[in-house]
């Protein structure tokens, strides 16, 4: 993240929704589109979700560790 960066908002990763094909998380922008980071993203330590429509952004809030281990008790249950 670059400093003075201005974020339309903060959210919890538990708010977003996550599409297993795609492997990114998304929440819905109020431009009618929605933020979007990649689950590789956030494994690189990235905390930053783009909204591909407009030029807002929001800082992603998460825990690194129970992302990793949601999704492999996800692939165990599959």
């Amino acid at each position: 993240m670059a400093d003075g960066e201005t974020f339309y908002d903060e959210i919890e990763i538990e708010d977003m929704t996550f599409d297993a094909k795609l492997q990114i998380y998304h929440y819905p922008c109020p431009c009618g589109d929605r933020f979007e980071i990649g689950l590789a993203d956030l494994r690189d330590g990235e905390d930053v979700g783009i909204c591909p429509s407009c030029s807002l952004m929001i800082k992603v809030i998460y825990d690194l560790v129970r992302i990793y281990f949601q999704h492999v008790i996800s692939r165990v249950l599959m």
